[in-house]
């Protein structure tokens, strides 16, 4: 009998929702009302005050915006009580959420506010200035609310209407606007721009419904955590953490800036429990124990992606007491989707060789269907450890495509599948390994070099803090490997060229040691991925 044919079996409206994050609100309301939902500072709002917030913010866009179906909202703030508040009360509006990189310049933030339509720009106070320059820079003029904080320092004057005056504005026993298909857009992420203008990635309810619960699983949070911003919330959404954490009647602590002081400062004052970040968050991490760290009562778990974390990181993390979580994805699949899946018989390593299985990117999670490193046909590579090829996803959390850019979109998702850049290699237990981006592979004398190989034996060496490796030009080989090092303080540089070189030469291949060091500060973004065109520039 087939079943599909009755058409009694339909879908109707008590046994088919659209899938959506804002329900994670609404229980969170009426199962946790009184528990804490989100600290910022001084402030503390309880899952009844913050959803409360979020429908007065949905009502005030509505009632003093006039905001329609499908309009952009922008947000360009730190990790703060109001962008949480945003990741609830803008789509209950059924608008977009467009959460903006603080660290990006005037010029592609008018790009973004232009490129997206956006009809209102909601600013925090230290970054007013950058948005009045920005909204300057546009054809049509759009509206600014400023977020004032307090605590930042004394209450300044400015014309624009603040944003506790535009939250009274609204009413938070109003109506909300509940998608009426899960496919309809969230957010809209625009990807970094290294390359030219950023891509506008559009996510949708289905995708951020999925990953939430796929990130509270992966990352076994349950029983009331507590969850330390140490990850911008303009990243991805915060990897979706920004609705998850809500599922769980957890507790967000804010941090507005990141530093090792005050990670350190807020696990012990908040006894918190999880957080994520980049590598080289990582890093400072570790180089900020040397002062700030005390022993934690508990181990505290962090999900680590953006770049490829060196072993030698993840294992002076783990030593601190945390527990490490390496994962991998990309914007344009709602953030992580591969994970290295920890296993039993990893507990009869050392910790060295523990931290290199660790490293690998991994397998797919819960809710990703199909991972597979592909070749040039889109089928996949042998699991040899050696054959590279490229990552690709056939995935709920794919995005809905690039706003405006049909040609990217259909670029992207050619073959059938979500094509990301990276290539990796497969070992013979399933886990991806990346190798590199397909446009930072050095090819020298006809031979396949990956920069993160290099990378992670200098990060080996003790006294490298950071390191990236790019092509540089060379007259015989076409290319050859150029090292940018950061070293930990105090560090002479002078006599260190002579001594990575030596380090690099006992554990590479001669054709893989780098021809050049240079040595200072590795610029990064603000998702910790090192900006290697302009090392490529530079060369």
């Amino acid at each position: 009998m087939n079943h599909n044919n009755e058409t009694y079996l339909s879908k109707r409206e008590a046994n088919y929702r659209p899938l959506t994050p804002i329900q994670f609100l609404l229980r969170a309301r009426d199962v946790f009302p009184n528990r804490t939902a989100v600290i910022d500072g001084s402030m503390e709002y309880t899952w009844s005050e913050h959803a409360g917030r979020c429908s007065k913010l949905a009502s005030a866009l509505l009632k003093r915006q006039g905001i329609e179906q499908g309009d952009v909202v922008s947000f360009l703030a730190p990790n703060s009580a109001a962008m949480l508040e945003a990741h609830f009360g803008v789509p209950m509006a059924g608008a977009v959420l467009n959460a903006l990189n603080m660290r990006l310049d005037t010029d592609s933030i008018a790009f973004i506010l232009g490129h997206s339509e956006a009809k209102v720009l909601f600013a925090d106070i230290t970054l007013l200035q950058t948005a009045r320059d920005a909204v300057a820079q546009l054809e049509k003029e759009i509206p600014i609310v400023v977020i004032d904080d307090p605590e930042s320092g004394p209450l300044r004057e400015f014309d624009e209407l603040d944003y506790e005056s535009f939250l009274a504005f609204g009413n938070e026993n109003d109506q909300l606007r509940m998608p009426e298909d899960e496919w309809e857009s969230i957010s809209l992420n625009y990807t970094s721009g290294t390359t030219g203008n950023p891509k506008g990635v559009l996510y949708h309810h289905r995708g951020t419904y999925l990953n939430s619960l796929g990130m509270l699983l992966h990352h076994q949070m349950s029983d009331a955590p507590v969850y330390l911003w140490t990850l911008p919330l303009f990243h991805c959404n915060g990897w979706n953490f920004a609705w998850a954490v809500a599922a769980v009647g957890g507790t967000h602590v804010c941090l507005r800036q990141v530093s090792a002081e005050q990670i350190f400062q807020k696990i012990e004052q908040h006894q918190v429990t999880h957080m994520c970040c980049a590598p080289t968050v990582l890093s400072f991490i570790i180089e900020g124990a040397k002062q700030h760290y005390k022993p934690f009562a508990k181990p505290v778990s962090v999900m680590t992606a953006g770049a490829a974390p060196p072993s030698s990181v993840l294992e002076k993390t783990e030593s601190l007491g945390f527990k490490v979580n390496h994962v991998y994805g990309m914007t344009e699949v709602h953030g992580v989707t591969v994970l290295c899946e920890e296993q039993d018989e990893w507990e009869q390593y050392d910790s060295t060789t523990k931290a290199r299985f660790l490293a690998r990117q991994g397998v797919r999670t819960i809710v990703t269907d199909e991972v597979i490193v592909g070749d040039a046909e889109n089928q996949p590579v042998p699991c040899d450890g050696q054959t590279m090829g490229e990552v690709l996803f056939r995935c709920n959390q794919g995005m809905k495509g690039y706003l405006k850019n049909p040609a990217a979109t259909d670029e992207a998702f050619s073959g059938g599948w979500y094509h990301s850049g990276d290539l990796a290699v497969v070992h013979s237990d399933g886990y991806i390994e990346l190798k590199d981006r397909s446009k930072d592979i050095i090819i020298s004398g006809g031979e396949n070099i990956s920069s993160i190989e290099i990378e992670e034996t200098l990060h080996s060496h003790p006294d490298v803090l950071s390191a990236a490796v790019v092509a540089m030009p060379h007259e015989k080989w076409g290319e050859v490997p150029c090292a940018f090092v950061e070293l930990t303080r105090g560090i002479d540089e002078s006599r260190y060229e002579a001594e990575l070189l030596e380090h690099c030469k006992e554990r590479l291949a001669k054709f893989k040691v780098p021809k050049k060091f240079v040595f200072g500060p590795v610029e990064k973004t603000a998702t910790g991925k090192v900006q290697k065109f302009k090392l490529r520039n530079q060369v």
